[in-house]
């Protein structure tokens, strides 16, 4: 089990302590440290700036939005980020939400499958640089086939400092999971329980079957986030988790259409996530954190006394998970370290 550092986004400016818990990362040897975005903070420049410092870690993003970027110009970013890291920068995309991606960006959400697979074949191709870049999808076209009609295909006047950068999915629903399987080199789930591995081993089975898949288990990367709070009091631990859970829960998507709250749904939460997402929707938001369960928070997280947290690791070691992604100050960086040893 490998471990890394999850910076995540922010809001109110730069979160506190970040340069010492990378740089903590980077002398403890942490796999990588990760950064994201959602409508704020933007996940590159973050990574740039922070990663300059460090010299052994792997640098990822968790996620890039597809709809914030054509392919073209993620590729660009992935390219010169690989540059500028000596080969160590790891892409990782997601199609995000509707309310994210027509709210914030203005652009269609429907068919994100299919965008996501046109998506990831640009960016390869650019990266490749095997040739002048030329695409026609029910998504995206190279070049576009409107306009002046100038436009012709082109190639990076960028050459690669490695051909074949690995780029990981975000996904949550089956189907997403074996299509990153299939056309990806790793996944970055947000919610991942040690108890759904078999649900999951199923749907990237399914992918790895697949004519063309790049990769079977063996060699497919997973970092999974999870919070840790080593606290001996379990509810006080699991307070500490459950307005982010509701957040997600109930505010991140639609009534109709949250992803989020899907994945716990799944997990055998159907009842109390409509009572959260009720709850939040209507504006009652200490009633929607108050009705997440402690055993929700317990199976996505590894909360309590150190011992408890030990023990729970097993769990993960024995799932799909090849790196657990952390957030959190330098004392619980070294702890894990340690516990994982």
């Amino acid at each position: 089990m490998k471990l890394g550092l999850q910076i995540g986004y922010w809001s109110r400016g730069a979160p506190d302590g970040a340069v010492d818990q990378i740089a903590t990362a980077d002398r403890l040897g942490f796999h990588s440290i990760w950064t994201a975005e959602a409508y704020g903070s933007d996940a590159l420049t973050p990574l740039a700036w922070w990663g300059s410092a460090t010299e052994h870690v792997q640098l990822g993003t968790s996620i890039v939005q597809l709809s914030a970027r054509t392919p073209v110009a993620t590729a660009m970013a992935a390219m010169t980020m690989d540059h500028l890291s000596g080969g160590r920068f790891i892409l990782g995309l997601g199609a995000s939400g509707p309310q994210v991606v027509e709210g914030w960006y203005g652009q269609p959400y429907p068919k994100p499958l299919a965008r996501t697979r046109e998506y990831v074949e640009i960016v390869r191709k650019v990266i490749a640089r095997d040739e002048p870049v030329a695409f026609e999808g029910n998504h995206y076209t190279l070049p576009h086939p409107g306009g002046t009609g100038l436009g012709k295909p082109l190639k990076s006047t960028l050459h690669p400092l490695r051909t074949d950068i690995p780029i990981y999915l975000g996904a949550e629903g089956p189907k997403n999971v074996a299509m990153t399987a299939e056309i990806a080199d790793g996944w970055l789930p947000i919610f991942f329980a040690p108890k759904d591995d078999g649900f999951y081993r199923a749907a990237l089975d399914e992918g790895f079957a697949r004519p063309g898949a790049r990769h079977g288990l063996d060699d497919f990367e997973i970092p999974a986030t999870v919070i840790v709070v080593p606290i001996d009091d379990v509810e006080a631990a699991a307070d500490m988790v459950r307005p982010y859970l509701a957040l997600y829960i109930g505010g991140m998507g639609a009534r109709d259409q949250n992803f989020h709250f899907e994945v716990f749904s799944r997990m055998g939460y159907e009842a109390d996530c409509h009572k959260i997402q009720d709850a939040y929707l209507d504006g009652r938001k200490d009633e929607a954190i108050a009705a997440v369960p402690t055993s929700m928070v317990e199976d996505i997280s590894l909360i309590g006394s150190v011992d408890k947290i030990r023990d729970e690791l097993q769990q993960w070691e024995e799932s799909v998970v090849t790196t657990l992604l952390l957030s959190g100050p330098p004392e619980l960086l070294e702890l894990m370290a340690d516990l994982v040893g």
